[in-house]
């Protein structure tokens, strides 16, 4: 998705913050558990390495509930919003259908400025605040939710994650970025994705500004128990490509990749113990953010990968994201690239229908190289009724949207999921569609609600298969393992696109039945399936008794250590054909390749590059190159290219392949496509 509208040009701002990560107020302190593996569900033995656990206990809300966001059993207290409802006589409570839940009067409150009016101990759910005039016209609206508390604090391999851009949707707000902290805590999240502007981290070669908001939201974000994951897709003015002007340059790789490596080494540093993770880049196969093909893709992942590497060895180096899961060309990219050993998580985006995902994710599957693969933008696009800055969503959509959620979790954990991050936590709008699950002072949507229910019900969740009931095709039943309220159990989500009567096999005793919101339902299972989705908690191992189909295999692990040695390949961007994941050349004309290797390495090297793969009918010239590089050298391997007209219409795959030998340093690769036009 473009989501260029929410960047922020944030340049060297002065935020006096503490990075000390302190738990904040309502916090016990952390308690001892384990030792797990962010990777343990996913990577075979040998390869597991321990992430230390970090701060975290069961999150409860600050004093004043921002948001309006309640624990079961509080009294909820709203602020009346003076500004809208001055001639307001009394209010009213609606739940998500329009249900008036409860009302009272508001002689008492509107004479002291941030009064608050005391609305009740509500039950779980999504509530609307309605503030009347005495006709019964609403003057003023606002939102709140009632959650359950969390039983324990959530676990560190937990599936349930959400994306946020704190730095960009609060910018140099410390309040409001501590907000974002404490909703998706509450919600649950085990991780949560923020966003930074290269150009704001690092204004010159040599200037990385102080007190940044980027510092002040991992902070804050790790100060709330949350793994942050952080993403950045720009380049520096003085960085961009000098072919290309203005934003364009901006939006591309950086041509000379140890620019890129010495500033993802300084961020590992600087954010070491708050920020775990890192994407080098968002959705750099798509033209809003510079439409890379799968090779540059790949050598911009190997410089990111071992410049974060060697600023902290411990942090999580991610796959620069796609837009989407990536094509069979992408999958078959990342292959012949061999580069597999550069990345730690295989992560994807997607905006299709739940049912869409096990299909789109087949080639995120095939080249993950049996990598989690981590979905860290997934939302659900829905039009704004009204304008900025609010754009808010007609009723029937907000229902729409916190219906989707339980579905698209499920879904995505069934298709080969390991993290999965809904799109977006804060209100957010781009060419017309709403995203977000917080409307613009942060109080909630219905969907936030929804997202809390998966919070509860499928934390820690590991995807067991699903059931489809032979006379019921059109029910959607998934399986999981997980620890709904503190307790190891068996869950089933279960839905159905459109109503359909249905019923589990009566072996099969349930313990608790819960709706989309997270609401118990006292009558036991319905009769009916439809687009609400609901959660049925089973007995541990009770899932067994169904007879499942179990979640595809994924591409099995590829071992292999990275090289210090990178080969980059350079042609004029305007030269490319995405769709082909090609770079475009004159057929029989003689053309300079532009291939440079680099030493990110801490001793000289020597080695040769060869050319191992060529297109029937094509030449390289030459086809062996022998080089030494000092380290962090790089150096130009002089070529051309010959191509056979003829070729142009062969059964040959276009794919031009070079392997290189440095001894210690490794084997690098390089692997393109040509096309002559």
């Amino acid at each position: 998705m473009n989501k260029q509208s929410c960047e922020i040009s944030l340049l060297a701002v002065s935020i006096t913050y503490s990075f000390l990560l302190i738990l904040p107020a309502g916090y016990n302190q952390a308690r001892g558990s384990s030792v797990l593996s962010e990777h343990r569900d996913s990577l075979p033995t040998q390869v597991r390495r321990p992430l230390r656990d970090i701060p975290r206990s069961v999150p409860t809300p600050a004093q004043d509930h921002p948001g309006n966001v309640f624990l079961l059993g509080e009294e909820a207290a709203i602020e009346l919003p003076q500004d809208k409802c001055a001639e307001a006589t009394h209010w009213q409570v609606l739940d998500e259908q329009g249900a008036v839940i409860t009302k009272g009067l508001l002689d008492q409150v509107r004479q002291t400025p941030g009064s608050r009016i005391i609305i009740g101990r509500l039950g779980i759910g999504w509530y609307q605040v309605e503030f009347l005039d005495p006709g019964e016209v609403a003057l003023g609206w606002t939102t709140a939710t009632v959650l359950a508390r969390l039983a324990e604090p959530v676990p560190q391999d937990s599936p349930i994650c959400v994306d946020s851009a704190t730095s960009w949707f609060a910018p140099n707000d410390p309040l409001r970025q501590e907000r974002f902290a404490q909703l998706a805590a509450l919600a649950g999240a085990n991780w949560i994705r923020d966003r930074m502007s290269w150009a704001g981290a690092q204004t010159k070669p040599d200037t990385f500004p102080e007190n940044t908001t980027y510092d002040s939201a991992a902070t804050l974000q790790a100060r709330y128990g949350l793994k942050v994951l952080q993403v950045f897709h720009d380049t520096p003015k003085w960085a961009a490509d000098e072919q290309l002007d203005g934003d364009r340059a901006r939006g591309r790789f950086p041509r000379d990749l140890r620019v890129l490596y010495e500033f993802c080494k300084a961020l590992a540093r600087r954010y070491k113990g708050r920020v775990l993770a890192w994407e080098p880049w968002n959705e750099a196969n798509i033209t809003a953010f510079g439409g890379h093909t799968i090779d540059e893709m790949c050598s911009h992942q190997k410089a990111a990968y071992l410049g974060f590497k060697a600023g902290d060895p411990n942090i999580i180096v991610c796959w620069n994201v796609y837009a989407g899961a990536g094509t069979p060309l992408h999958a078959q990219g990342v292959l012949e690239n061999k580069v597999w050993p550069y990345f730690e998580t295989y992560n994807i985006h997607s905006y299709n229908k739940p049912d869409d995902y096990l299909e789109q994710f087949v080639p995120a599957r095939d080249s993950a190289c049996g990598r989690p693969i981590w979905l860290t933008e997934c939302g659900i696009a829905l039009q704004a009724k009204t304008d900025e800055p609010w754009s808010e969503l007609p009723p029937q959509d907000e229902l729409q949207q916190a219906k989707f959620i339980a579905r698209s979790y499920a879904s995505s954990l069934f298709a080969g999921v390991n993290r999965h991050f809904f799109f977006i936590l804060g209100n957010y709008r781009e060419r017309g569609i709403q995203f977000g699950l917080l409307r613009k002072d942060q109080t909630p949507r219905p969907g936030y609600a929804a997202l809390a229910a998966v919070g509860r019900f499928l934390v820690g969740a590991a995807c067991l298969g699903r059931w489809t009931p032979k006379d019921n095709p059109s029910a959607r039943i998934y399986a999981f393992r997980c620890r709904p309220d503190g307790l190891e159990r068996d869950v089933l989500v279960a839905w159905s696109e459109g109503p359909t009567s249905w019923s589990l096999p009566k072996n099969l005793q349930t313990e608790a039945v819960y709706d989309y919101l997270g609401r118990s339902l006292s009558e036991g299972l319905p009769a009916k399936l439809n687009s609400a989705a609901f959660f049925i908690v089973l007995g541990k191992d009770a899932a067994r008794n169904l007879p499942l189909e179990p979640p595809p295999s994924v591409s099995p692990f590829r071992s292999g250590k990275a090289s210090s040695i990178v080969l980059q390949l350079q042609i004029p961007h305007t030269a490319t054909d995405l769709s082909q994941q090609a770079h475009i050349v004159a057929p029989k004309i003689d053309k300079s390749i532009a291939i440079f290797a680099y030493n990110f390495g801490e001793k000289p090297v020597s080695g040769t590059v060869n050319v191992e793969g060529v297109p029937r009918g094509w030449t390289i010239i030459p086809d062996k190159w022998e080089i030494t590089l000092d380290p962090m050298e790089r150096k130009l391997l002089p070529g051309g290219f010959e191509i056979d007209l003829s070729a142009r219409n062969s059964s040959s795959d276009g794919w031009i392949k070079l392997g290189g030998d440095f001894a210690d340093a490794g084997k690098p690769a390089l692997a393109f496509r040509l096309i002559a036009k």
